[in-house]
């Protein structure tokens, strides 16, 4: 009997498990939406919202907390300033979660998880190389001939 127990196991270990939606709390955080499995998508919606909840709540336990889930500085200043500010009078629900047919190959129900009156700049942002300096590598290298 499985009484009590919350989420899905998603054929994961624990510790993988708890680093998978650690780095895509921080992916949603980021960008601002994600596309990624349903059962993903639903089970990463309570973290991400506990998050932006303790944002909301500032202070240095707080970004300490969400410091040790998202392992990097600047989203967490992102959490405690302007996701904070963005959803300071919203009392919770602050993602949705769309559905997004089928996943080619595997035909896993998609889905797209985002952040409720997100900013639609913050999308892709700073993800991957710059154009720029893939350029700039290219014209660095001497041509072989």
């Amino acid at each position: 009997m499985r009484h009590r127990l919350r989420g899905r196991k998603l054929n994961r270990t624990t510790p993988h498990r708890k680093a998978m939606f650690a780095n895509m709390a921080a992916a949603l955080i980021k960008h601002e939406q994600i596309s990624t499995t349903l059962p993903k998508a639903k089970d990463l919606r309570p973290i991400v919202e506990r998050l932006i909840t303790l944002g909301k709540r500032g202070g240095l336990h707080a970004r300490r907390q969400a410091l040790s889930v998202l392992k990097d500085a600047k989203l967490t200043d992102k959490l405690f300033t302007a996701l904070a500010e963005r959803y300071k009078e919203r009392k919770g629900g602050y993602t949705r979660v769309l559905k997004a047919g089928f996943r080619f190959g595997d035909a896993a129900p998609a889905a797209v998880i985002e952040l409720v009156d997100r900013d639609p700049a913050a999308k892709g942002l700073d993800s991957g190389p710059k154009p720029e300096a893939k350029q700039e590598a290219e014209a660095a290298q001497p041509a072989a001939a």
